[in-house]
């Protein structure tokens, strides 16, 4: 079973930040990164029936690659497709670390180009990254057959660091970066300027993209003690992580959160302090409609990790729908504590302080969200927001005019442009908004009342 698509939880974060965009960042490099060391991975069940894709990238010109343990997971057959169309057997497993989702492999004997290592213990925040993988839905049946028409050619995203730190485990950290890995760039490389291999692309989530650096790998890369794919699949009927993944797959992969509950169930069963288990468990349940089920595994993973960011924003953003303002704040600070660059965190911290008419707090966050992610929507939303409690009105005006430009199409959006545009005498311009209220909702009374005391 494989599992491109694999924690897509992440991109779950509530409260009002569901609609996320990613910065891209495209310096001019002096040397093109060595796509050709970097392999589109195909697995296959027992019956020959493809499970899905993945990305990998060679570290030594014998044929050792490095990739994601979850594109392995419940494949009986992988294949490595080069960039020349070249198609290669995955020949024997040298490593798998389960727990922070990487395994090392060897390819069938030949020649091979490779990416050279970096070291990622010098990376800061706001350093450049760029991420290599290909894209499931550009992978057609072509390319599985080891062929090429030109779509399934490995993309290249940019982006910035935007800080190192654990995330549902105490005992590693993660990058968490800008640089944006679509469905399929799982086990790709993250580089940075000088096309250095710094770190494993391990979570797609739009714009919480996590990686693991590269130095946790770099002591196994000469390991050579090999097993079969059929050893892995034996071992894994035991393991609470393929449990895990297969949680996420049949969650956020096949749509059937009712299979995914009986997984994350089996991994509680083996580990209770499975955190993230507990976390996308919370996502099975809140895809059921159980809100209280999902708040209640939130709050678990949360108590076991209090320093996990993203339980924390995502239980935030529960208490923050239910009215719970207060409890809100402090879940999205304590979130910002562990990872101050969280951009959602800051622009919902300002959203639940606009709620307690603490607009002037709230300000600086929702600033600091765009400053991060400029073509994040929501922040200019709640900015808007923050602005017009204060009276700010031409400033709540471009907030709102840059939020509808980034895609968002709130009735309460439109509703407190119409307040700015009649507060300050532009008619067609609150007549205007009064349409655009209608388009949205036609049955709209209030609209449709003030549109017609408009004068002719």
């Amino acid at each position: 079973m494989h599992y491109s698509q694999i924690k897509k939880s992440l991109a779950l974060i509530l409260a009002l930040a569901l609609i996320w965009t990613v910065v891209h960042v495209q310096p001019v490099l002096a040397n093109a990164a060595n796509k050709s060391a970097v392999a589109l991975l195909v697995a296959k069940d027992s019956a020959g029936k493809m499970l899905g894709t993945g990305t990998g990238f060679i570290v030594n010109p014998d044929g050792v690659l490095v990739t994601n343990y979850h594109v392995l997971l419940d494949a009986a057959d992988i294949e490595a497709v080069m960039s020349n169309g070249d198609r290669v057997k995955v020949k024997s497993l040298l490593n798998v670390d389960r727990a922070k989702d990487f395994a090392i492999l060897q390819l069938a004997e030949g020649a091979y180009s490779t990416l050279e290592i970096g070291d990622s213990d010098q990376l800061k925040e706001f350093d450049y990254l760029s991420a290599l993988g290909f894209l499931s839905e550009n992978v057609g049946p072509r390319q599985r057959n080891g062929q090429s028409d030109g779509k399934g050619m490995v993309i290249q995203t940019f982006g910035f660091v935007l800080g190192i730190h654990p995330q549902a485990q105490t005992d590693f950290p993660f990058i968490y970066t800008t640089a944006s890995f679509g469905p399929g760039f799982s086990g790709g490389p993250v580089i940075n300027q000088q096309n250095r291999v710094v770190g494993i692309a391990t979570v797609e989530g739009r714009s919480i993209n996590l990686a693991l650096p590269i130095n946790f790998i770099k002591p196994f890369l000469e390991t050579r003690n090999e097993m079969s794919l059929a050893d892995l699949l034996e071992a894994d009927k035991n393991s609470k992580e393929a449990h895990y993944y297969r949680g996420n797959y049949f969650l956020y992969v096949r749509g059937d959160p009712d299979r995914a509950v009986k997984e994350f169930e089996s991994v509680l069963k083996l580990d209770d302090s499975f955190v993230l288990a507990h976390y996308d468990l919370a996502a099975a349940y809140q895809s059921q409609g159980f809100p209280d089920r999902a708040i209640k595994e939130y709050e678990r993973a949360v108590a076991l990790n209090p320093s996990f960011p993203e339980g924390s924003s995502n239980l935030g953003g529960y208490y923050f729908r239910t009215q719970k303002y207060e409890q809100a704040v402090k879940l999205f600070e304590q979130a910002l504590k562990a990872y101050p660059n969280f951009i959602q965190a800051h622009s919902n911290l300002g959203a639940v302080l606009n709620k307690l008419n603490r607009s002037g707090e709230a300000v600086p966050h929702l600033k600091k969200a765009i400053q991060l992610d400029p073509e994040f929507g929501i922040a200019y939303f709640n900015l808007g927001n923050a602005y017009i409690k204060q009276d700010n009105l031409d400033e709540a005006r471009e907030a709102y005019d840059t939020a509808v430009g980034k895609g968002i199409d709130f009735l309460s959006l439109h509703w407190n442009l119409h307040k700015i545009h009649s507060r300050q005498g532009r008619s067609l311009d609150a007549k205007r908004e009064l349409e655009i209220i209608l388009q949205i909702d036609p049955q709209n009374l209030d609209a449709q009342k003030k549109l017609k005391e408009l004068p002719r």
